[in-house]
């Protein structure tokens, strides 16, 4: 007999449709005279939104490639052969192989040929991006800008408020820089009314996801982590436009809902687990797995944090969703003040690029937060060898749990690139974590 209610998610398939439809307009932009902006899709979509553009991020694309290669291997193993047969090593970022695979074939995943942009924009976000996109554009011919990025430090490391000023300053600067930039190479107007729009519904979208996260403290879970794959992904690909805030929106009516009458993710939830790291996207079957001990991720400090914006209360010592322009009582009303409030924005409240640069002592307290505010049992970490970035620190995180008696389990794979992943030994090691726990199979 299950323990709880489930019911699907009403919102589901505008999910769906929404991510399926900005494909669908990026593989029309070109034939429809419309721009097309490519880069990391954690770097800043309001800045190029001055202009009617569509934009093409290289991580949610690799994802997607990589999905769609359990029913047709053939797409990303070709762009992976394509890109390994042009000397560029196994150990890249798994995305970034990817992309430049999937423009070496001149084949795009969702039909047609590779949408190619007026322009890259990268956000320097960790060791690889800037690279990435650097060589993307000189295969491409595009023009490129890459924005330096250094964000605030954690706070258990008390930066001190001239670091943050300067670091606000030269960010901020910069944007504006790269704004001249684009008109100069477009060779068009910039907008700074859209501009401003764009900002104000970004941040608007990651509240909006950070309060829908909050609610999954609830016991049941109102999500698990893989409905949050598809859920969070809207704000990756499109969190500068209003479509998008009127669909967190709506999800947070719906979770609200279903916290007020017991739906839970997971019929049968009885160990509440985090997952660090992207998963191995080709491999979701493991979450599925989980589920017939009772076991359901939560989320992680990875869905939680790239679509969401988390401010740190010194009071409460936790992260709590930021506030938005509007909430925060702000008027944006030039080009300026959206730079700057955009930069304050990117540098304190996002948690996933900070954590790119900086593991340590701030990875471990936000996960330990985490362990506590949603009642979680125990930790699994993706040992993730196609994202350099999300596997800092990984083993110093595990010795931290496990000085703090939180049960965790590792298993090594990649999020992209299945001959790095052995499926028969990650379902192994469950089963011996699972057990180790006390914790049976239930019958069914």
């Amino acid at each position: 007999m299950e323990k709880y209610k489930t019911e699907p998610l009403k919102c589901w398939d505008k999910a769906k449709e929404l991510r399926t439809n900005l494909y669908k307009r990026l593989a029309q932009a070109r034939d429809e005279g419309r721009m097309i902006v490519g880069g990391g899709t954690e770097s800043m979509l309001a800045l190029p939104s001055g202009y009617d553009m569509e934009f093409l991020g290289g991580e949610p694309y690799g994802a997607s490639c990589t999905f769609m290669g359990k029913h047709d291997p053939s797409v990303h193993h070709g762009f992976f052969e394509a890109v390994e047969a042009a000397r560029y090593p196994r150990d890249l970022c798994a995305y970034m192989r990817l992309g430049l695979g999937s423009f070496l074939e001149n084949r795009f995943a969702f039909g047609g040929k590779y949408p190619k942009p007026d322009f890259n924009l990268q956000l320097h976000l960790c060791d690889t991006h800037g690279k990435w996109y650097q060589i993307l554009s000189e295969l491409e011919g595009v023009p490129y800008n890459a924005v330096d990025f250094i964000p605030y430090a954690w706070e258990t490391e008390n930066e001190n408020e001239e670091s943050k000023r300067l670091k606000k300053e030269y960010l901020a600067g910069v944007m504006l820089e790269v704004i001249d930039w684009m008109e100069k190479v477009t060779g068009k107007e910039y907008d700074d009314e859209k501009f401003i729009n764009a900002v104000n519904w970004e941040c608007e979208s990651a509240n909006l996801w950070a309060r829908c996260c909050m609610l999954n403290q609830s016991i049941p879970a109102v999500m698990d982590e893989k409905m949050m794959f598809s859920l969070y992904i809207i704000a990756v690909l499109m969190r500068q436009r209003k479509e998008a805030v009127d669909f967190y929106i709506e999800l947070l009516d719906e979770l609200k809902d279903r916290q007020s009458r017991g739906i839970a993710a997971c019929a049968n939830e009885r160990f509440r687990f985090i997952h660090d790291s992207q998963p191995p996207w080709f491999a979701l079957e493991i979450f599925r797995y989980l589920e017939e001990y009772g076991a359901v991720s939560i989320g992680a400090h990875y869905s939680f944090g790239l679509s969401g914006g988390w401010a740190f209360d010194p009071e409460k010592d936790t992260w709590l969703p930021a506030k938005p322009p509007k909430e925060a009582g702000v008027e944006l009303k030039t080009r300026e003040q959206a730079c700057e409030w955009y930069a304050e924005w990117y540098l304190a409240y996002h948690t996933i690029l900070r954590s790119l640069r900086w593991s340590g002592r701030g990875k471990n307290k936000r996960m330990l937060d985490l362990v506590k505010n949603w009642k979680v049992d125990g930790v699994i970490i993706h040992l993730n060898r196609g994202c350099e970035g999300t596997a800092v620190g990984q083993m110093e995180v595990r010795r931290f749990l496990a000085d703090n008696n939180i049960p965790c389990m590792t298993y090594e794979g990649n999020l992209a690139d299945d001959r790095e992943f052995d499926l028969p030994r990650t379902i192994s090691k469950i089963n011996t974590f699972m057990e180790t726990l006390g914790l049976k199979k239930l019958t069914k």
